[in-house]
């Protein structure tokens, strides 16, 4: 078996589990590179963090590097799901619990998942793509499941998922939220419905931690110094 190292993170994935666009992504270190340069700002030692869309475990593999932090990970896909499970067994410690499901806003329901060769097109989406086959995922309560395990920071690139989410769930002691952008499913209406919503729950839009679709909320945390790390990446 092939062993790549993205990001840093060795990737024990052979070249025949994965499509051609993603295994040549991954060689090239462009797989999930933004989310990769941005997610140590959204993430502060100590945090308990839920990661929603697991995808191969490299981000997931990047955050659990942070000092004392605590990481729950969901990857509906189960084919994916197996494979981050290989990535992150061989990158973490204890401080990752990895699990296939699907949580959403509101009281568990039946959500149809559609698995496509191109794993990161994967989605809940049928008007998305083509698809090989579709699944029935019973969801769990995303507000319940942050509240039982404390949570204060969420990762998300779910696919479009995001809009219902964030529009309908309290996300209760949220600090700080990290999440793909996928405006070509929900347009920039979607987006402003995010935002909105992301206002309700007192997070701003934070340019320290956001590039493009990747894009951090948090609170307000006053005055800042001057960041030359940033000035010169603008």
């Amino acid at each position: 078996m092939d062993e790549l190292c993205v990001h840093g993170v060795r990737v024990p994935i052979a070249a025949e589990e994965v499509s051609t666009a993603i295994w040549d992504a991954l060689k090239s270190e462009l797989y999930e590179a933004n989310e990769a340069r941005r997610v140590r700002r959204a993430i502060w030692p100590g945090d308990r963090v839920l990661e929603l869309g697991t995808g191969l475990g490299i981000i997931t593999s990047i955050i659990a590097e942070i000092d004392d932090v605590r990481v729950w990970s969901f990857e509906a896909d189960p084919r994916t799901a197996r494979l981050a499970e290989r990535v992150v067994n061989f990158n973490c410690s204890d401080n990752v619990v990895l699990a296939h499901g699907i949580l959403a806003a509101g009281p568990p329901r039946k959500i149809s998942f559609y698995q496509r060769s191109e794993l990161w097109m994967s989605s809940g989406f049928a008007s998305q793509g083509s698809y090989e086959k579709a699944i029935e995922i019973t969801s769990g309560d995303v507000d319940a499941f942050i509240s039982q395990h404390r949570i204060n920071a969420l990762v998300m690139d779910i696919e479009g998922a995001e809009l219902d989410l964030l529009q309908n769930a309290r996300l209760p002691g949220v600090e700080r939220i990290f999440l793909e952008l996928h405006d070509h499913l929900y347009g920039l209406s979607g987006v402003r419905v995010i935002t909105a919503a992301m206002a309700r729950n007192g997070l701003i839009y934070d340019p320290r931690g956001s590039s493009g679709p990747c894009v951090l909320f948090a609170r307000d945390d006053g005055e800042r110094e001057f960041d030359a790390e940033i000035a010169l990446a603008s």
